[in-house]
């Protein structure tokens, strides 16, 4: 069980794990519809965020992106900052 430095890490680690579930299950996974809503609430949540907490959060899934063996979730790491909006305009 690997040990994280925060609850944020932890947290984050999670989140990006159920994230990365909805997005790669088939239709007969999950629901096109109940991924849309996860993802949507998801992002919904990351507009909510102070611009201290998104830098942060974009940091951590840097690090976690930096530390990805697998080449399709690396990619996918890298682009949840930019597909959740939590680069504020003009970053």
């Amino acid at each position: 069980m690997p040990v994280y430095s925060s609850l944020t890490h932890a947290l984050a680690e999670a989140l990006v794990d159920v994230l990365w579930f909805v997005e790669g299950s088939d239709d007969d996974q999950m629901d096109p519809d109940d991924a849309v809503k996860i993802m949507e609430g998801v992002a919904h949540l990351a507009s909510e965020l102070s611009s201290e907490q998104r830098n942060e959060l974009i940091e951590l899934l840097g690090t976690m992106a930096a530390a990805e063996t697998d080449p399709a979730r690396h990619e996918f790491l890298e682009g949840l900052p930019e597909g959740f909006g939590l680069h504020e305009d003009g970053v």
